[in-house]
Order: structure tokens, then sequence, then C-alpha cells
């Protein structure tokens, strides 16, 4: 019988630092939540974003790879029912390497199942754990390029255009403060998207309720925004009028 893909890995993602020379250890969890052992493959990969935000993995070495620093602790893995394994890997940062990201995806992935219904060929579950690793100093610099509304969703939200010409990703954090055309006081959140090094991206900004059991507000523009975001220890003030 083919296993079922019943996984949950901690965590999804690492953002750490390292020193050029050193090496840095760390440790995933994976947790069989069937209740029959199953076997897993595990190898890296180097990956980038979609247009829409996604990953898109891949085997070949992208230029600049750091994925020849990387050991992993093996290339196949049984994972007993309900039960769980510590999966260690390393990244053997070498002497004189310059401030920078290293960037790469540990891929973990169970074996092949029968095809059901019209699928033809069998399929089989795949987890990427992201992995983050900033190189002695190096820090995101990014830059607000424009501000429009636009549909996310189904709902036309503000959305912001960055750039990062810094040396690793960077996110936008915090909160902006805008009013709308019918006095409405909006807290504006963004989108927790990772800006990568060199890239250009859109970061929508969702409106927020007060609190739990509030209803979201509905944005009825014009919406006049003002406030700072963050980034790191960047801080980006942010001050425009939108229109539908």
């Amino acid at each position: 019988a083919a296993q079922e893909f019943a996984v949950v890995v901690t965590p999804p993602r690492f953002e750490d630092r390292a020193k050029a020379g050193a090496i840095y250890r760390n440790i995933i969890e994976i947790n069989n939540t069937s209740t029959k052992a199953s076997r897993y493959t595990v190898q890296t990969a180097d990956w980038t974003l979609d247009a829409q935000g996604g990953p898109v993995f891949t085997q070949t070495l992208s230029e600049g790879s750091c994925r020849p620093w990387v050991g992993i602790e093996a290339s196949e893995i049984t994972v007993k029912g309900n039960g769980k394994r510590r999966y260690r890997f390393e990244v053997a940062v070498p002497a004189g390497t310059p401030r920078g990201e290293c960037r790469f995806a540990i891929m973990i992935e169970g074996e092949p199942q029968p095809p059901r219904g019209n699928v033809p060929l069998p399929v089989s579950g795949r987890i990427g754990v992201i992995v983050y690793l900033a190189i002695g100093d190096a820090a995101p610099r990014l830059e607000v390029l424009d501000t429009r509304s636009a549909s996310v969703q189904g709902q036309t939200l503000p959305v912001l255009r960055v750039r990062n010409l810094g040396d690793m990703h960077g996110r936008l954090e915090g909160y902006l403060a805008a009013v709308d055309a019918k006095g409405q006081r909006i807290v504006l959140v963004p989108d927790n998207s990772p800006v990568l090094v060199g890239a250009t991206s859109d970061i929508p900004l969702y409106p927020q309720a007060e609190d739990d059991n509030a209803q979201t507000p509905a944005i009825v523009y014009p919406l006049r925004i003002k406030g700072r975001l963050d980034s790191g220890s960047q801080r980006l003030d942010i001050e425009t009028t939108l229109s539908r």
C-alpha cells in the first residue's frame, strides 16, 4: 500500500546569520502524522519567486548558489507512525566570503503514490523548508518606488511597489494610519512577503480590524495614508493619497 503524505515540518523557514569561515548548524523537526511508518527523500534546491510571489524550486545550481556549502544528514529517512525525527543540516561558509545572503531550500518528499481518479501518473507530496542565511553584516535596503490601488484577492487595496537595493532579503513590518472618504480611520498592515535581493515586488496593505470580533473595515476611496514602516533597522516614511 502506498504511504500517505501526512507530515508536519517545523520551522517552515529559517532566517539567521553566519560568519565567513564558520559552520552554521540547525535542526528541522519532521513529524509523521500518519499511523504507518513513512519514507522520505531529502535534498537541497535553489529557488526564486514567481510573479505571484510563490516559490519556484529547481535542482539546477543557480548562478552564485551557496548549495555547495550545504551538508544534510541523510538523503533518505524513515519516520515511524505518529513519530518525529530531528533532522540536522549545516552550512560551511568559506573563509573570505563577502557579505551577502545564502539562500536555499531543503526539500522533503514522500514516496510516489498510485494515481487516483483521472490523474495518469503517480504523485508524491513535497515540502520545502526555506533557509535565508545572512553572511556578515548583510542587510536589506528597501525603497518604495510607487504607491497605488490595485485589485488583490477580489478587493481594491493600497499596494506599495518596493525595490531591494541591499544584499539580503527584506520584509516590511509595522502599520500605517489611514483615513478614507467617509472619515473612517483605518489601520493598514503590510503583507509579510519577502523582497529578494535585486528584486522589485508589489506589497499589498491590508486593512485590519480593531479586535478579533470586529469586522474588517471596507475602504471608501480616496484614502489618505501616513506613517512609518520598518525593515530591520531601516525606517520608511509613507505619506500619500490614493484614488480607487
